[in-house]
């Protein structure tokens, strides 16, 4: 007989400002691999393109503009050898169509940030760590799940 291995509770970090919510993003680039997939769920204007835009910066180590990919679904970055792959799949009819896109190898070698993952139907890759953004008090909150074995944890030191 095999023993479950209980999911830990979700994460849940205050984020009074739009400086929190960059810090955040900045400390996920800082443990994000290849094959990593990070689905950034909230409503529109809740800061999931500002995380990413912070990810994006950080992990090139450079400014750069990070544009949305709200009209071209897909914006891919090397950072040092190290693809990054920026989804925004708001404007997806189907989740078949996300295949289209390049996803599913994507999330084999990439690291993948996909807003509005609800799109993705049941084509979520196994081990993606949900971060939920939402109103909390004057700020914001992040409330994550999921993800590789200690990837939560890391975050939660950090």
């Amino acid at each position: 007989m095999t023993k479950a291995t209980a999911e830990p509770p979700p994460l849940t970090l205050t984020l009074p400002t739009e400086a929190d919510t960059a810090a955040l993003g900045v400390r996920l680039a800082g443990i994000a691999r290849p094959g990593d997939c990070i689905l950034l769920e909230g409503p529109i204007g809740a800061g999931k393109s500002s995380l990413a835009r912070a990810f994006i910066r950080a992990r090139l180590g450079r400014e750069e503009e990070v544009p949305s990919p709200t009209f071209t679904l897909v914006q891919t970055y090397d950072a040092g050898g190290v693809e990054i792959w920026h989804a925004d799949l708001y404007r997806l009819t189907h989740p078949d169509e996300v295949w289209e896109l390049g996803l599913e190898d994507a999330f084999q070698t990439a690291i993948c940030l996909v807003e509005w993952p609800d799109r993705l139907g049941a084509h979520v890759p196994e081990g993606a760590l949900r971060l939920r953004l939402e109103a909390w008090g004057d700020g914001r909150r992040a409330v994550m799940s999921g993800g590789r074995a200690g990837m939560r944890k890391a975050l939660g030191d950090g």
